[in-house]
């Protein structure tokens, strides 16, 4: 960084964007991990056919409900990447509702790695944004995290 003498030379100082590379493993994949609640997912998207396996099973089996379905193409509808990428994913830990949110998540961040100009659409859509909402701890006392137990006069 120049030496900086005064404001004006601060001001005619351009601010340096930071540049995002595009980050392969030696298979020519970009790997991602996404996560919702409980779940976590592991994402490797390759060039291909547009084939998406989850757990060694295509994702419509694996997600039987259409809104999980729905849920999983989202980034690569939004992209407007469909059939252009073969999605291998492994998911883990909570529900199926969850691990659906956990690999759009990492589908998203993916796909950034693959192709870094895909990012400013993602992100403006919510998809590279990390729910963190998870489920309260259970207290001492209670029955739940919140709620207590029935109370009785006698």
């Amino acid at each position: 960084m120049a030496d900086l003498q005064s404001l004006q030379d601060l001001a005619t100082q351009a601010p340096v964007a930071p540049v995002h590379v595009q980050k392969l493993d030696a298979y020519g994949r970009a790997y991602a991990t996404g996560k919702r609640k409980d779940a976590v997912a592991r994402v490797w998207v390759s060039r291909g056919g547009g084939r998406i396996t989850v757990n060694d099973k295509d994702f419509t089996t694996y997600f039987a409900r259409p809104v999980l379905q729905m849920l999983v193409e989202q980034p690569i509808i939004t992209a407007a990447r469909t059939g252009q990428y073969d999605i291998r994913i492994t998911v883990t830990g909570g529900g199926l509702s969850g691990q659906a949110g956990a690999v759009r998540h990492g589908i998203s961040k993916a796909l950034t790695y693959y192709e870094p100009e895909l990012r400013g659409v993602l992100k403006k859509a919510g998809f590279l944004t990390r729910d963190s909402r998870t489920v309260e701890r259970k207290k001492y006392g209670h029955a739940k995290a919140r709620r207590s137990f029935q109370f009785s006069k006698r």
